[in-house]
């Protein structure tokens, strides 16, 4: 059975940094598309980065430049180094994979999750 454990989320000013952590186990062999994705109050899911297999990568318009995406297999876990933080991007952020090797950013097409890890950016 897949389990995905996120950790690493905390509080932190704007233009501080924060990295969060999914720790995977389970059947998560082969092709794999792994993404982090946040939902902020009153907000719609939204993807954030996603990392393939052979580890393109691929983001968010609104975290380009600041975010990066990255995994350990050796490991199991997957990493967001978020960098030079802002209150908008405050929310619960949630990891997520599917067994192809393809990756998206719609939640749909993630069928294992996570229970998320809160990031919250004060001004």
């Amino acid at each position: 059975q897949v389990q995905l454990v996120e950790s690493g989320g905390g509080s932190v000013q704007a233009g501080g940094s924060l990295r969060v952590s999914c720790a995977a186990s389970g059947l998560l062999t082969g092709n794999i598309c792994m993404a982090w994705f946040r939902q902020a109050p009153g907000k719609e899911r939204e993807g954030v980065a996603n990392i393939n297999t052979i580890s393109t990568t691929s983001y968010a318009d609104s975290v380009k430049g600041r975010f990066t995406i990255s995994k350990d297999n050796a490991k199991n876990t997957l990493y967001l180094q978020m960098n030079s933080l802002k209150p908008e991007d405050t929310g619960m952020y949630y990891c997520a994979a599917r067994t192809t090797w393809f990756c998206t950013s719609a939640q749909r097409d993630f069928g294992y999750w996570g229970q998320g890890t809160q990031v919250t950016v004060s001004s």
